[in-house]
């Protein structure tokens, strides 16, 4: 189920089934013009990737907002902040709580986040509509899926 009004409302119905929660990690800058467009790009790839894999799963996964931050934030700091997140979570019905990122940064911290961290390399450039993107975002959903299910199956 994503962020809508109205999956909402079968969330609510239906949230003793849906114990797994996909966090989207964003990172952006504006002050960098060089690579405005590439996270741009990224932030198009990461919900492509997020919404498909979120179909993949449905009936027992969420999709929450994404979680934007600025690069060179401290990442402390947001850790922090992430954890303030996932600790509202924890009211609901929630066994895993899985982050999504390109954001290669993250790997060295993630033993302090309160979930799986699941980097995805990165894809820097391209067309978002075309074939070539399509089947490799499929790919990459294929791959993550399977990788979810095996921490149900625990």
């Amino acid at each position: 189920m994503r962020w809508k009004k109205d999956e909402l409302e079968q969330y609510l119905s239906a949230k003793e089934y849906i114990d797994t929660m996909i966090i989207p990690l964003l990172p952006f800058q504006l002050s960098q013009d060089s690579d405005v467009t590439k996270d741009a790009f990224q932030r198009e790839v990461l919900e492509a990737f997020s919404t498909e894999l979120e179909q993949e799963l449905t009936g027992r996964v969420i999709l929450t907002p994404t979680y934007n931050y600025l690069k060179t934030a401290d990442k402390q700091s947001e850790i922090d902040r992430i954890n303030t997140w996932t600790e509202d979570m924890n009211s609901q019905p929630v066994n895993h709580v899985f982050f999504t990122t390109f954001d290669s940064s993250w790997k060295k911290v993630e033993q302090a986040v309160p979930g799986t961290l699941l980097w995805i390399p990165g894809i820097t450039d391209g067309e978002i509509d075309s074939k070539e993107m399509q089947r490799l975002i499929r790919s990459q959903v294929e791959q993550v899926s399977e990788l979810i299910r095996t921490y149900w199956a625990e």
